[in-house]
């Protein structure tokens, strides 16, 4: 079996690991090192867009509180993801850090946000 080769990482990058999606296409998954205060969802999709990332899906973000909290603070983090419920379209979902619950926000609230990139594998 062949060993799966971390990528190089920038100064303050944190590898998380490497994850499959459910059409078979698995990538590595790489923490930035900046932790942007809060704001909107939409004002946190750009800011982690202008740093070179964006937000963790919400299976990242399970990944991360199993086992990187300590990167992050005990409050709230925007996801990238978007509530798909018609009836909350104007909701996504967010990862707390305090107690690991993952619950729907409407986009106008300000929570924190702690961007990723993404590698093919």
């Amino acid at each position: 079996m062949q060993q799966l080769q971390i990528p190089p990482l920038a100064e303050g990058e944190v590898y998380v690991g490497a994850i499959g999606d459910k059409n078979g296409d698995f990538h590595h998954v790489i923490l930035l090192p900046s932790d942007n205060d809060g704001a909107t969802f939409e004002a946190q999709l750009e800011w982690a867009k202008n740093i070179g990332g964006d937000l963790p899906n919400r299976i990242e973000q399970a990944m991360l509180f199993a086992n990187f909290r300590d990167q992050f603070q005990k409050d709230a983090y925007w996801s990238n993801t978007p509530d798909t419920d018609p009836g909350y379209s104007g909701w996504a979902w967010f990862q707390h850090f305090l107690n690991g619950n993952q619950f729907i926000s409407p986009k106008y609230h300000e929570l924190r946000a702690r961007a990723v990139r993404r590698l093919p594998i």
